[in-house]
């Protein structure tokens, strides 16, 4: 049989790598400890990362891991999207069946890996194309963590230098989220291919970063060990004249070692360059042979027999008997499901460059022909961008059109928008070259760029984006498509607003007059504009375009269509001050979302349930109900989008009372799974105010660096921009820049009327702010502090307030501590609580009431203590020396920092820390970061009042901390 033949230029004897397999084999062991890990393995083509990669895969195997396979193809440039991962999942179907590969996942959760192997059924209705991708992402993660609950994992991919943009992206996403299950990635790549706009730079880089993940670079051959290659190879010690001779000439490449050794076995002459000399063995094969080589390679690196022999004409008998002599030769090999394989790409390629222009032409189209008669001749999911290609290589224009138009639905379908794109511009281009383009495929030009400029949208590619739109728009006349052209103008505001360009609600308001009549395209630009006014600052119309959108929606009978804009006016409700209201609203929104099985209607309304909880001081519930729906989202597979954004409205209510590890740690995670950027930014901004309240002051620095606060104009997101300028507030009270911190306050006061958010607490907390930075600088800048102090209260008596959290920071504004103090222990809030005793400490000891002043200052102390915050300790510390207070009655203020008490996290670590466990170990052990360790450690020795972790231990058995 064909499967039983061994070529003779392959050494059966590995060589050398000993050190690069251990670099691998120590990454296995770190894995199978529960931290996951990556290795980079980059090399020349025909340098053995294959083979170096297999010898490894099979000690694993034997180890008991799981291995798991997938390549990439060069297919994949023209849009085959996800191919490695496809591959992977054929694997597991084979190896388990589908329905125990689906039984792994989360409900239904099997109909979005249908999009990408019809196994697991019907895909999913669910075509919401701005959370599809995260979804299926999420997908593969939860797979292969539920997979590694049962034995470790190797996941290799090669040739990623290949890769499409899906996997690339879905690769680094699992590089980053994989943190503790037992998985080693393997990742291998031509290094020599990487030129400098090469788009696996930048995945590289950011894989770099990753904290596992570990780049090995596969060396040439030493003279030694292409000795032993060649020994291998022919079985006896080489001549010496031999070695040197093929070291030399190889370069120490493996794959150019073989081929030498052939040529010199067959006493052949030198080639003249790397393609004679990778094309000699396949040359001196039959003529036959060749011709059927030929036609291979057309097809692939791996190409199936009964797709060959179709191609070729061939019985089953005759092709075996044309390939015999090449598999001899180990220039192609039998792979499994009766697929040949070229031994090396090189060598496919080499093949390939052989074809006649004539011949090209012909078998490129003969098997676009042949995948289309039958389309099982292909593994599933690959047929539609298999045709494509062909008949793109082929250069038929007309079935290259329509082909291409094919395979970019069913890239749309597997949420592979960048593929999908690559395919609709290859439309595009083509579309002059066939004359009833528009009647072959069923859609007008500007359809072709409607499409193209979503996919942008979705895939984050504005300027692309942009500039399909703008196409289209030159296309119609909004005389006679009025909705067309207003749903484009939508789609261009979004565009520049992801742009961060200003001025894109000019296009929405000019949409809103292209369709005043109550359609459904009426309804989706009164969607867009209302939001965007609201969050500018525009509630009243923004609301009352909401109203209009959501009855128009209601006479259509489009529920879906009800509980977004439900969702909407909640909003409104929420920045107008009514935030029982607010509430309400969204829980109906909820009940019409669960109703319908709309995730994404459900957990947008739960988020802003939870955002509305907090604001009303309910901050514990604001926790639980976060919690509900982020194992909402994470059953449903959407936690990268909706679950991340309630942890972000979770993370702020922690951090409003005080939870600060807690926050940090859903922050962390959070970031892991990599958010759409705006609510990335969100989450960086409450990690902002928890270095604040710690001092952390670099962190907060880098912090600003990432969410930005040059341009600050709060012409649209007014929310952001002013949690941006009270972080930099904030920034420069810590370094004692008290000039600058008012400035900066100036730049949060409007000229005129109320604060830039509608929403009331975000002005007030700005305002309380605001009050703390002119009392820091009153002994520094009095005239200063004292203008925009004046200028703070003449706003105030245009501010609204909403609730419960306002009226308690606007009690610290207008300087009634401790009304605010009381205020902020009824809605357990000990941050603010702490700030503002402190802040009535100080008015006390100026007013001369010193005992007052030890009052508060006593309360305030624990607090701050147990917190963490070192900026309000050392204030509460320099006030009691300055007024002459003890902090702790009868003891000193080194004792009672001493005998307060640790957090039950900080009292982990402290155990951890007593037996001698570093930062990483403990991190390990608790499943935190090394960084929130550092933090930790750094609390713990300060409220010990010991200098190093030995010391802190030694207090900790002193002081029966651990008991």
């Amino acid at each position: 049989m064909l499967a039983d033949m061994v070529g003779r230029m392959v050494s059966p004897v590995f060589v050398g790598r000993e050190a690069e397999l251990g670099t691998l084999s120590e990454a296995f062991e770190q894995a199978r400890k529960q931290a996951a890990s990556a290795v980079l393995v980059g090399g020349e083509a025909g340098g053995g990362k294959t083979r170096l990669v297999s010898r490894f895969a099979e000690d694993a195997a034997a180890a008991g891991a799981h291995v798991l396979l997938g390549g990439c193809v060069e297919l994949s440039a023209e849009g085959l999207a996800y191919a490695p991962f496809t591959a992977l999942l054929r694997q597991l179907v084979k190896e388990m069946g589908a329905a125990e590969v689906a039984a792994l996942l989360p409900d239904g959760a099997a109909r979005d890996l249908a999009r990408l192997l019809p196994e697991f059924g019907e895909p999913s209705g669910d075509r919401e194309t701005e959370t599809g991708r995260a979804r299926l992402f999420e997908q593969f993660l939860t797979l292969i963590e539920r997979l590694a609950e049962r034995r470790a994992i190797v996941l290799i991919i090669e040739d990623i230098h290949w890769a499409d943009r899906s996997s690339r992206d879905l690769i680094a996403f699992l590089s980053r989220n994989l943190r503790t299950a037992p998985v080693l990635m393997i990742l291998t790549y031509r290094s020599d291919e990487l030129h400098r706009q090469h788009p696996l730079r930048p995945v590289l880089a950011e894989l770099g970063r990753v904290e596992g993940v570990v780049r090995l670079e596969v060396p040439r051959l030493i003279r030694g060990e292409v000795a032993d290659q060649i020994a291998g190879i022919i079985g006896q010690t080489p001549k010496y004249s031999l070695v040197e001779s093929v070291f030399h000439r190889s370069a120490g490449i493996p794959l150019f070692v073989e081929a030498l050794v052939e040529h010199d076995c067959d006493n052949c002459g030198v080639p003249e360059s790397l393609h004679d000399l990778i094309i000699g063995s396949v040359e001196r094969l039959p003529e036959e042979t060749q011709r059927v080589l030929r036609i291979a390679a057309a097809g692939g690196n791996r190409v199936g027999h009964r797709l060959l022999a179709a191609v070729t004409d061939l019985s089953d008998v005759d092709l075996e008997s044309a390939l015999r002599p090449a598999i001899a030769g180990n220039v192609i090999q039998v792979a499994d499901g009766r697929a040949y394989v070229f031994r090396h790409a090189l060598i496919r390629e080499a093949v390939h460059e052989e074809m006649l222009p004539g011949e090209h032409n012909r078998v490129h189209a003969r098997f676009a022909e042949e995948i289309d008669r039958d389309r099982t001749l292909v593994p599933p999911g690959r047929a539609a961008i298999e045709i494509a290609h062909h008949w793109y290589s082929a250069r038929d224009n007309l079935w290259a059109l329509i082909a291409a138009w094919e395979a970019a639905g069913k890239a749309a379908n597997a949420f592979a928008y960048t593929e999908q794109i690559q395919l609709l511009e290859r439309v595009l281009s083509l579309w002059d070259r066939v004359p009833d383009a528009a009647t072959r495929i069923g859609v007008d030009h500007t359809t072709v760029l409607e499409l193209a400029s979503e996919a942008a949208l979705i895939s984050g590619e504005t300027e692309r984006g942009l500039k399909f739109v703008k196409g289209a728009l030159a296309e119609l006349d909004e005389g006679a498509e009025p909705e067309r052209v207003a749903r484009l103008l939508v789609r261009r505001s979004q565009l520049n607003s992801d742009k961060g360009r200003r001025n894109s609600i000019e296009d929405l308001r000019y949409a809103e007059r292209l369709v005043p009549r109550p359609t459904e395209a009426r309804v989706h630009v009164l969607t867009r504009l209302s939001s965007v006014l609201m969050f500018s600052n525009e509630t009243v119309e923004g609301t009352a375009l909401t109203q209009e959108a959501l009855e128009i929606s209601r006479d259509l009978g489009d529920e879906c269509l009800e509980g977004e804009l439900l969702i909407n006016l909640a909003l409104g409700q929420s920045l107008a001050g009514d935030l029982e209201g607010a509430y309400r609203t969204n829980e109906q929104a909820m009940e019409i979302g669960r109703r319908l099985g709309s995730g994404r209607i459900t957990l947008r309304a739960l988020a802003n349930s939870v955002d509305a909880l907090n604001n009303l001081g309910r901050s514990e519930e604001a926790v639980q109900r976060a919690l509900e729906g982020e194992a909402i989202a994470r059953k449903i597979g959407r936690y990268r989008n909706s679950g991340a954004f309630l942890a972000n409205n979770r993370a702020e209510a922690l951090e409003s009372i005080g939870r600060w590890d807690e926050a940090v740690d859903a922050i962390d995670h959070a970031l892991a799974m990599d958010p759409i950027p705006r609510i990335r930014q969100h989450l960086r901004r409450v990690r902002g105010d928890i270095a604040a309240g710690r001092g952390e002051t670099d962190q907060l620095e880098r912090i600003l660096g990432e969410v930005g606060t040059t341009g600050r104009e709060p012409l649209s997101y007014a929310q952001e921009w002013m949690a941006n300028l009270r972080l930099l507030l904030e920034l420069h009270l810590l370094r004692g820049e008290h000039a600058e911190a008012l400035r900066t306050a100036e730049e949060l006061l409007p000229t005129s009327g109320n604060m830039h958010s509608s929403k009331a607490m975000l002005g007030w907390r700005a305002m309380a702010r605001i009050r703390a930075a002119c009392d820091a600088a009153e002994a520094s800048c009095p005239d200063l502090a004292a203008a925009v102090l004046a200028k703070a209260e003449a706003r105030a008596d245009h501010m609204t307030l909403d609730g419960p959290v306002s009226v308690a920071y606007r009690l610290a504004f207008t300087g009634d501590f401790d009304a605010a103090a009381a205020a902020w222990a009824t809605l357990g809030r000990p941050p603010q609580q702490a700030t503002t005793l402190t802040q009535a400490a100080a008015a006390a000891a100026r007013a001369g009431d010193r005992d007052g002043a030890a009052t508060r200052l006593r309360e305030a102390y624990p607090i701050a203590c147990s917190l963490g915050a070192r900026p309000l300790v050392t204030a509460i510390e320099s006030l009691a020396r300055r007024a002459g207070i003890s902090l702790v009655e009868g003891a000193s203020p080194a004792d009672a920092s001493r005998t307060t008490e640790l957090t039950p996290r900080e009292l982990e670590v402290l155990r951890l820390v007593a037996l001698g466990r570093s930062n990483r170990e403990i991190a390990g052990e608790l499943f935190i970061s090394a960084k929130t360790v550092s933090v930790h450690v750094s609390n713990i020795l300060a409220k010990l009042g010991t200098a190093t972790r030995g010391e802190a231990a030694a207090a900790a058995h002193r002081l029966s901390l651990l008991v």
